[in-house]
């Protein structure tokens, strides 16, 4: 048992200090270029062997939603033949599954059969609809028997799911939980039902809200993420035939420290990688920012000037959050 919930101490259902984890500040608990994200039917092998040539950082296949019940039992093995056959890392590319809610009966198979068949060939398992810590200990807990149990030398990470408003209401205490979670998304369709919202758009804004009506969700998952040194990550804009309004969801996602968004259309793709990527002019002055404060450090100096603008110590932590951003793009090409 102590192998199995290694570091695990005091209230482990409870998540606050369910592992021993330190996190400096800006420093990410698994760092994985994350910009976008493709969701992809595990019921729909062709579209699987697609998205493992596509552009896409990050793909998860798919059991819950996006399948129906009774097409639940043959995704799950198509997944795990894709898992399998198609080298996903050779291509550069993480691979996540997406398994059923704990509250069906398909989602303990779901771990299981992905697990025991191809949990050396996984990068994450995103959990959906998490509304408490203790939903991921459940799922924490089968995924660390079944690898010690197989010898798995590879570790599986978590991704959790806030789409509920229970979700949302725990969402620092999920955030806290520690063990295998790496990241968290805001799933903005059930997020919407769970809070009975007026608006029937997946991602989309409603003209009767004078805003964004997902700004408040958005940001307290990601303070949350940031808090424990989880990636922040949005999930899905419905319409993809408005790329427009894509990327402004995008650019007001990425404006608040999100780092990825969901792509359920290939078409998406370009897009997210585009908003999500900072651009060179950026990087450069990013760089600037860095060594003029180093002429400053060298000269007695704390703060400096910068193109007619005060740098600090401060500035220098966003310039190096912009470069680490340029460096984990260029070392995945």
């Amino acid at each position: 048992l102590a192998q199995i919930m290694a570091g695990a101490e005091g209230t482990a259902i409870g998540g606050q200090d369910h592992a021993a984890q330190t996190v400096i500040a800006g420093q990410l608990v698994q760092l994985r270029l994350q910009r976008s994200e493709l969701a992809v039917p595990g019921s729909n092998p062709e579209m699987i062997e697609k998205a493992a040539n596509s552009a896409a950082d990050y793909i998860f296949l798919d059991i819950e939603d996006a399948v129906a019940p009774p097409d639940k039992e043959r995704a799950r093995a198509n997944i795990v033949q894709a898992l399998n056959q198609i080298d996903w890392r050779g291509r550069g590319k993480t691979i996540s599954v997406r398994i059923n809610g704990l509250d069906t009966h398909y989602m303990y198979r779901d771990v299981v059969d992905l697990m025991e068949q191809a949990g050396d060939r996984l990068d994450t398992i995103l959990v959906p609809k998490v509304g408490v810590p203790a939903d991921l200990y459940m799922v924490e807990a089968m995924v660390n028997q079944i690898e010690i149990a197989k010898g798995f030398s590879t570790k599986v990470g978590l991704e959790a799911l806030i789409e509920t408003a229970l979700g949302m209401a725990n969402v620092e205490a999920i955030a806290a939980f520690g063990g295998r979670l790496e990241a968290l998304h805001f799933g903005v369709a059930d997020y919407a039902a769970s809070l009975k919202a007026r608006t029937v758009n997946i991602g989309g804004l409603n003209p009767d809200y004078p805003g964004d009506q997902w700004h408040f969700g958005l940001s307290r998952m990601t303070v949350a993420c940031r808090a424990y040194g989880l990636r922040a990550i949005d999930g899905p804009f419905g319409d993809f035939s408005d790329p427009e309004g894509y990327k402004a969801g995008a650019r007001r996602a990425a404006a608040l420290g999100i780092e990825g968004k969901w792509a359920i259309h290939p078409s998406q793709i370009a897009l997210a990688n585009e908003i999500f990527s900072p651009p060179e002019k950026e990087v450069d002055r990013a760089r600037r920012i860095i060594e003029a404060l180093k002429i400053a450090e060298s000269q007695g100096k704390g703060a400096a000037s910068l193109d007619g603008k005060m740098i600090d110590a401060a500035s220098e932590r966003m310039a190096r959050n912009v470069l680490a951003t340029h460096d984990a793009i260029n070392a995945g090409r």
